[in-house]
Formats: C-alpha cells, structure tokens, sequence
C-alpha cells in the first residue's frame, strides 16, 4: 500500500495536516498561558473586592481566599498608590516578572514555551489591568508548577484533536484521490494493456471519458499516439502484401523482359538504317528495365547492390536519359536541356546513377505534365573543392507540403496522383550508396531544384 498513489497520498496527507496542527498548536498555547494568567489576576481581583468591602477579615479567610486565586500575594494600584491587598508567606523568590497589559504576540509565544521547556517550578509576578476600571493595575504573585500542568494537559489535548482531524481528514482525501485519480489512473492501465494485445484493433483505441482535465488530456494524447500507431502498423502490413506483389510482379517481369532482350539481339542485325540507329537504345532500354527489375526484388528484400565505383562521362549518361525522356513526352510542351562540360568524368556506378537521374527528370516531366502548362526541364553538373553537384532543376508547380514531409520515403512521398513514391526512395538510398547525398535544393511556384552530391573522395 506505502508503494501506491493513494497509500502515499494518505501518509503525506496526514503528515501535512499535522505540521499545520503544530504550527497552530504553538500560538493555541501561548493564548491559554494568557487566558490562565488573566483568570487568575480575575480571581485575585474578586478575592480583593471582600477585603476591601470589610477590613476587619480574620488571617484564615484571607488564607482561603489566596488559595482560591491559586496566588501568594495581591496588589492594587488606585490613585497612583500601591496597596497589598492580599498576601502570605512565598516558598521562594520571584524570578521573573510579565506585564500582560501590552504584552505582543511573540512575547506571549517565547513565555509561554519558556515555561513548557523549564520543568521547575517558578515564582513569577503577573500584572495586568483590574476588570471594569477597578483601579490601575492589578498585580499577582504566583507559582508556575499548576501553569505547566494545565499547559501540557490543554497541548495534549490539541495534538489528539490534531490527530483524529488528520486521520479523518487524511481518509476522506484518500477516498477521494481513489476515486478522482486512482480509478481513472487504472483504467487508462488497463486500456494500454488491452490497446498492446491487439494495437491493430480500433476498437481498443482508448475513448477519452476523464472528467479531471489533466486526466482527460493524457487519455486524448494517448488516443492520438494510438491512433497514429494503428495506422502505422495498418500501413506497414499493406506495405508488406504491397512489397511482396511487387517482388512477384518484379520477377515475371524480369523474365518477360530477358526473353524480350533476345529479340533484340535479331534486330540489331538488321540493315534498315532507322532500325540500326533505335535497336541501341531499344537494348539499352531493355537491359535498364531487366535490371530495375532485379533492383526491385533486392529493395524489397533491402539488399541493394553496392555500386561498381568507375570514371564515366557524366554528359554521355545524361544524354541517354534525356533521348529516352523525349520519346515519353510526346505532344506534351515541355523542353529538355544541359548544362554539363563536355570532358566532365564523374567517379560512380553509371547503371546506379543513370536510374537517379532518370528518376529526377521522370518525375519532373511527369509534375509539369500534370499541371497541362508548358514547361522545362534542366540537368546541370559543376564540381566544388569536395563533390560533384549535379542539379535537375524544373518550371513544374512545386511540391505540396505534405510530399515535401515524406518525400524520400518508399511509398509515402508520391507526388503524382496514383504515384508510389519508390523512385526518390530508390534514388535517395543509391546516392547514399555512392557516399553522398539528394537533396530537394528548391520547390515552389516556379519550379524545384533537387541536387545530387557525390563526394570525390580519392581520385586515384
């Protein structure tokens, strides 16, 4: 129980109520030192009234009266002139004097627990004011062994009354903690427990129902982190079926496609001149699309190959990419252009690059193809003191937000309506194959800019 919020809650509960009870205990005290003192002063004063109504009071009387003052000795001051009213022999000396007429607050505290700490008996003298104006002072000499007593009896008292408020005070809070904060606490445990056997089940999302707001913000957080989290593993299955229909398609594909490139084989024997200048980049197109193929079955199983590092012309590759780009625009506006030195040699696995920027200038194409406006498409290479930069730049609409989130991830960062998003993914991973990065540089109104850096490394 000591291990739990409300068996806590309690202990400290208690804890504080009686530390409130001490602090209230002290001045409660002093106030009854005062209030005995002033009743003995009253006393002493009725006892006066008889001997001054009739002064012939014969010693025993007077005696008798004294003791039920509980005093030794009574003074008045009337008319400026001190008259010992009362008095008997004293068992000691008075050791210290306390005039209650402007006595402070602190003052009252310090005595009064001067005679708590002082367990001997003391002669003191009190003074105060007589009751109804009866003269200017009245002044008393008592002992402070009965003071004590009946200080120690009234403390008593209060720290068991401070006891039984604490515990009765303490028990409601704890029923009410149970109920406000424990109950709820257990239910949001239990909807997690339940929410972990089976996260794929809505119906064990949690229904936010706390009528504490703080309670009830934690139940709609975790209502959002459950949903988002069903959502995920939802996405992640189907990502899953989606890969492995992808793998199957991949594979048959492959073969089509392979038996497809023997045909090649037989037309490039061919002498019509057309044919002779296409059958090329009818073989090559064949033998990218046979190895996208076979990079698609290694990206589903995550098992890209690593890039066969050699010098090539960076110009050579581009020109490839955008002859097969022209043959995909068709009657579509859009213009295709360069800007890389001629000489300029670039150290990578051509076959990897040539799928990154073919998927750049695809995408491009496709983003001013869909937004029916005229447009243009420009690949440009420079080289820094460390990498080669190569930018693929175009006049498209831009990016959304919402693809720029995701925009590298497989599946997630589709531009297009009906586009997977794999071929940034694909391109992404194959430029941090090579060391270097893809970043999206630029995207707006006019246009985006994402640029492929390929660190040089040592060129020998």
């Amino acid at each position: 129980m000591l291990n739990s919020l409300s068996g806590r809650f309690l202990i400290l509960t208690t804890v504080f109520v009686m530390l409130a009870e001490v602090l209230i205990f002290v001045p409660s005290v002093a106030r009854f030192r005062e209030d005995y003192l002033l009743d003995r002063l009253e006393r002493a004063q009725i006892a006066s009234l008889a001997l001054l109504a009739d002064d012939m009071i014969d010693r025993d009387l007077e005696e008798e009266l004294l003791l039920n003052a509980g005093v030794f000795n009574v003074v008045l001051r009337r008319d400026e002139a001190r008259q010992l009213v009362l008095s008997s022999p004293m068992p000691g000396v008075v050791s210290a004097t306390y005039d209650l007429r402007d006595a402070s607050a602190p003052e009252l505290i310090r005595d009064a627990m001067m005679v708590l700490f002082v367990p001997e008996p003391q002669m003191i003298r009190v003074i105060g004011n007589p009751l109804r104006d009866a003269g200017l002072l009245i002044e008393v000499t008592m002992e402070t062994g009965e003071l004590r007593t009946a200080m120690l009896d009234y403390g008593l008292r209060i720290l068991a009354l401070s006891a039984v408020i604490s515990v009765i005070t303490a028990s409601f809070l704890f029923l009410a903690v149970r109920r406000l904060l424990v109950k709820p606490i257990k239910g949001v445990v239990s909807h997690m427990r339940s929410y972990a056997c089976a996260p794929e089940d809505a119906r064990r999302i949690i229904q936010p129902s706390a009528s504490v707001r703080e309670l009830r913000e934690a139940e709609e957080t975790l209502q959002s982190l459950e949903t988002q989290l069903s959502q995920a593993l939802r996405q992640k299955e189907r990502l899953a079926q989606l890969g492995g229909a992808v793998a199957r398609v991949s594979h048959d594909l492959r073969n089509i496609l392979t038996s497809a490139q023997l045909f090649t084989d037989r037309i490039e024997m061919s002498e019509d001149p057309q044919v002779k200048r296409m059958a090329p980049k009818l073989v090559n197109s064949i033998a990218r699309a046979v190895s996208l193929c076979e990079t698609t079955l290694a990206f589903g199983k995550a098992e890209e190959p690593a890039p066969m590092l050699t010098l090539f012309n960076l110009a050579r590759l581009v020109d490839d990419v955008l002859d097969s780009e022209r043959l995909a625009i068709g009657e579509d506006d859009i213009s295709l252009s360069e800007e890389i030195p001629g000489q300029m040699m670039v150290r990578g696995d051509p076959e990897q690059l040539y799928r990154v920027v073919s998927n750049l200038v695809r995408n491009a194409r496709q983003a001013i193809a869909g937004s029916g406006q005229p447009g243009e498409i420009r690949v440009a290479a420079r080289t820094n003191d460390s990498a080669w930069v190569i930018e693929v730049a175009d006049t498209g609409p831009g990016l959304p937000p919402k693809a720029r989130e995701h925009l590298f991830q497989p599946f997630q960062g589709g531009v297009r309506k009906g586009g997977s998003g794999l071929g940034l993914a694909i391109a992404a991973e194959l430029v941090r194959g090579h060391g270097g990065t893809l970043i999206l540089a630029d995207s707006g109104p006019t246009g985006s800019r994402f640029e492929v850096q390929l660190p040089m490394g040592s060129m020998g």
